[in-house]
C-alpha cells in the first residue's frame, strides 16, 4: 500500500502548485482529478466493452484496421522482442486491434492492454492512449506519470492517427510492463510509434482520394507526412494532417480548393492562350515528343497542334 500513498502524495503536491501551466503531464493529472473526479488510489480494474460492443467498435474502425495491419506487424517485429505490445485504438480510446507475444498475453490482459478496454482519459486518467487523444499530439507516459496508481507499472508511447479531414481517427500505442525500460529507450520507441502513425495516416489519406494524384510537399522529407491530393485539373482537393500543419492551416475541417501551382508558389499561365499552350506542351511531353501521338491524345489534328504550338513546335 506504500506505493499508492506515495503516488497520491506526489499528485497532490503537484496539483497544489502551478505545475499544470508548465507540464502537460500535470495538466492531465489536473483534468483527471478535477474534471473527471478520478481517485488515483482506486483499485478497480479497467472498464471493458462487451464482445458485442467491441465488434461494433471494430466495424466502425474497419478501414483503419485494414490499412494499419501491415504497419502493426512491422512495428511489433521491432518492439515485441523487448516485452512490448502494440495497440491500435479508435478515437474513443478503445483498442480495436493489437499485437503481442503469446507468452506475455496474460500479463498484458491483466493490465488492460487488450482489445475492448476503455483507455479514454475520463476513464483511466493520464495514460498514453487517452492523453494522446485529449492533447492531440504524441505522448509518452512513463510509469508514475500515469494518474492511477495501479497503472504506474506501465510505460506507454502513443501517437494520434488523423483521417483525411484532419480529425483524429485513432491512436497507435506501444506499451510495456517492464520495470527496466529506461526513459531513453522509451523515447526511441516513441519516435518509431510516431513514424508508424504517419504511415497509417498516409494510407488513410490515399484511400479517401482513390482517383486523385498524390503530391508530396517538401516538408515530407522531415517525416511530417505532408501530402496533398490533386484532381485532373491540378486543383488541390485534399490536404493531409501533415500538409495542413506544414502550410500553417487549421488542423482539421474544410478548406478552399486551390491550384497546385499557387499552393507551391509556382508561376501559372496568365491567360487562356498561355493555359492552352501549357496543356499542349504537357501532352507533347507525355508522348515523348511524338506530335502525332500527342494530337491523337488531345483529339485534334496534327496541323492544329502545330499551329497552336507555333514555330517552336
Amino acid at each position: 500500500m506504500a506505493r499508492p500513498i506515495t503516488h497520491l502524495t506526489k499528485i497532490e503536491t503537484a496539483l497544489s502548485g502551478s505545475g499544470a501551466a508548465r507540464s502537460p503531464v500535470i495538466a492531465s493529472w489536473s483534468r483527471s482529478a478535477r474534471l473527471h473526479k478520478l481517485d488515483p488510489a482506486t483499485p478497480r480494474k479497467p472498464d471493458r466493452l462487451t464482445e458485442a460492443e467491441l465488434a461494433e467498435a471494430r466495424a466502425r474502425a474497419g478501414r483503419m484496421i485494414r490499412l494499419a495491419n501491415p504497419v502493426l506487424d512491422e512495428l511489433f517485429r521491432a518492439v515485441g522482442g523487448v516485452g512490448c505490445c502494440v495497440l491500435l485504438a479508435d478515437n474513443d480510446g478503445i483498442p480495436v486491434e493489437r499485437r503481442g507475444a503469446p507468452a506475455d498475453d496474460r500479463t498484458f490482459e491483466d493490465w488492460g492492454l487488450w482489445t475492448g478496454t476503455i483507455w479514454s482519459e475520463d476513464h483511466e486518467g493520464t495514460n498514453g492512449i487517452g492523453t494522446c487523444i485529449t492533447d492531440g499530439r504524441p505522448v509518452a507516459i512513463h510509469r508514475d506519470q500515469h494518474f492511477l496508481a495501479r497503472n504506474t507499472g506501465l510505460s506507454c508511447m502513443a501517437s494520434p492517427i488523423h483521417e483525411a479531414s484532419g480529425r483524429i481517427a485513432g491512436v497507435l500505442d506501444v506499451s510495456s510492463a517492464r520495470d527496466d525500460l529506461t526513459d531513453g529507450f522509451a523515447r526511441l520507441i516513441g519516435h518509431s510509434v510516431a513514424d508508424a502513425a504517419r504511415r497509417i495516416e498516409v494510407e488513410l489519406f490515399r484511400a479517401a482520394h482513390p482517383q486523385d494524384r498524390m503530391v508530396l510537399l517538401p516538408q515530407w522529407l522531415n517525416g511530417s507526412g505532408a501530402i496533398v491530393a490533386v484532381d485532373r485539373d491540378d486543383i488541390v482537393v485534399g490536404l493531409s494532417h501533415g500538409a495542413r500543419l506544414a502550410l500553417g492551416l487549421s488542423s482539421s475541417g474544410p478548406f478552399s480548393p486551390i491550384p497546385l501551382g499557387d499552393l507551391l508558389g509556382q508561376h501559372a499561365p496568365d491567360g487562356f492562350e498561355d493555359a492552352e499552350r501549357a496543356v499542349l506542351v504537357r501532352a507533347l511531353a507525355r508522348a515523348d515528343g511524338n506530335v502525332s501521338a500527342a494530337a491523337r491524345a488531345l483529339g485534334v489534328s496534327r496541323a492544329t497542334l502545330h499551329r497552336k504550338l507555333g514555330p517552336q513546335a
